[in-house]
């Protein structure tokens, strides 16, 4: 195992001891910081979707966001220009940037990495999100340009996607690369080793084109359990911790920092069930669930009752708050126990969620309390997620997605018809046409106005469907060391492990 410098030893061996001894932690660390996240990636390769939303600490793209979530050049020596039709967008790129092997930064490296995710050999997540897009070409070595189909309006935001070097890459199986667990990027930290389920190490890029990071490096704590990744933090074990909001109190020499985001939590509904796939069920469900209860108890007020996936700080929010539901005129009728039976089916399904996620569970659980008032039983299951993914075409499941860029990003694939029961891209088999016109509708136009005529829409669709009943958005909580300076929050997505989260701008954080 191949270590930072001497002094982060000290941090290796407390983040592998059995028991956790007072003290140990980031204090003996000097620069190096020491953050710890529930999520771990299943994989480090932009092309298969790692950190494609940018503030990887490994990669950068052309562009990049700033604290307010706003688009600045990166690899890009400026912005992008897009032509007036919109279906060229030309990047040129920076002089300097480098590799962490020291090889000089091309303009065939970035078409190669948009290329791999278009191949259809390549398993990547990505390509439905560059559907757009039918070729990209290097005039010489500092120029890309991008062929568009049509004018794709979010088009420059897909371009935080990580370069690869093609040099490392070209004429292998991109799928079962050695790279994929031991990159080599342009960012501010370099990967020097990745202990699967324990921890990522990483060290600061001192030739990084932006300046070398005003820390040694970073050692990324994976923690999926959320009351074991408290308990280590209050041992003083991290300088800085995502935790669920009932767990994030301050302890001596910590603050608790609430930071805005588009995460929301819901449950999605199969269509093949014989419960759930009723639609006066699901629109029943959804009436009966007291999402400001589930704000105000269950997050302890850090976060707000969601009734959809675009949200409300978006330009493109509408709102859609449900009706109640008469489910005897549906047939659902109540039997001697309260519960609803039509046809002898009794409205009784489970509802998974994963176990080690302490906040799903109690989101499960008042979501079963509410359902129970209107007739539905649910029998909440706390599960590995090795034995929910088999079943979540078939029973219900606590999800989480959201973004705050545009709205085609995940809904497109969240909720049309061609992605039904893709792994976790709309694995309930939703459908619906009218979605998905006005999601097609709204990344095929790039007029500001009949895009927000279309995802208004889609909204509308999607609440008088119900495949999902959304419940909160949260705010991501995380404790954090007085003696960090330089924490900067921003509005979060959904996915903040190692890429996105509190951490983004980790590279200017010193200590006090």
């Amino acid at each position: 195992m191949l270590r930072l410098l001497g002094t982060v030893a000290v941090i290796l061996l407390a983040l592998t001891a059995c028991s956790v001894p007072a003290g140990t932690g980031s204090t003996s660390a000097g620069r190096t910081f020491v953050v710890a996240t529930s999520g771990e990636p299943d994989t480090l390769n932009p092309i298969l979707g790692y950190g494609s939303d940018g503030a990887s600490l490994i990669f950068d793209g052309l562009v990049a966001r700033d604290a307010g979530n706003t688009l600045v050049p990166a690899l890009a020596a400026e912005l992008p220009a897009v032509s007036a039709d919109g279906r060229t967008v030309t990047a040129k790129l920076r002089t300097g940037a480098t590799f962490h092997d020291g090889r000089p930064l091309t303009a065939a490296d970035v078409v190669f990495t948009y290329t791999a995710v278009l191949d259809p050999a390549v398993d990547s997540t990505l390509r439905s999100d560059l559907d757009m897009l039918t070729a990209v070409t290097a005039p010489d070595p500092s120029t890309v340009v991008f062929t568009l189909k049509y004018a794709y309006a979010p088009f420059l935001q897909r371009l935080t996607l990580g370069i690869v070097p093609a040099a490392a890459l070209r004429d292998q199986d991109v799928n079962r690369a050695a790279f994929n667990r031991a990159p080599i990027g342009t960012g501010p930290y370099r990967v020097t080793s990745w202990t699967p389920g324990d921890r990522l190490v990483l060290a600061a890029n001192e030739s990084w084109w932006g300046g070398r990071p005003a820390n040694s490096g970073v050692i990324v704590a994976f923690v999926a359990d959320d009351n074991g990744r408290a308990q280590r933090a209050r041992a003083g074990e991290f300088d800085a911790v995502e935790l669920a909001p009932r767990l994030a109190t301050a302890f001596p020499g910590f603050s608790v920092h609430k930071v805005p985001t588009a995460d929301y939590r819901g449950v999605m509904l199969p269509m093949n069930h014989p419960v759930t796939g009723d639609a006066a069920i699901r629109r029943a469900l959804d009436a009966a669930v007291d999402r400001q209860a589930m704000v105000t108890g269950v997050l302890g007020g850090a976060g707000d009752p969601a009734y959809g996936p675009v949200p409300p700080t978006s330009p493109f929010h509408v709102t859609t708050e449900p009706a109640p539901v008469d489910l005897d005129a549906a047939g659902w009728i109540a039997g001697t126990d309260g519960i609803r039976v039509r046809n002898g089916q009794r409205a009784a399904f489970a509802l998974m969620y994963p176990a080690t996620d302490s906040l799903r569970k109690e989101l499960a659980l008042a979501v079963t309390a509410d359902a129970r008032k209107a007739g539905i039983e649910i029998r909440p299951e706390g599960l590995t997620w090795e034995a929910i993914e088999p079943r979540m075409g078939d029973d219900a499941l606590i999800m989480g997605w959201g973004t705050p860029y545009d709205p085609d990003f995940l809904s497109y694939k969240l909720f049309g018809s061609r992605f039904a029961g893709q792994g976790f891209f709309n694995p309930g088999g939703y459908r619906s046409a009218v979605v998905d016109r006005a999601l097609q509708a709204g990344r095929d136009d790039a007029d500001p106005e009949k895009r927000k005529a279309a995802y208004a829409t889609f909204q509308r669709q999607l609440a008088t469907d119900a495949p999902w009943v959304f419940l909160t958005y949260l705010q991501h909580t995380y404790v954090v060391r007085d003696d960090v300076a330089g924490v900067t929050p921003r509005v979060e997505a959904h996915e903040h492990d190692v890429a996105n989260s509190l951490w983004w701008n980790i590279h200017t954080w010193t200590r006090r």
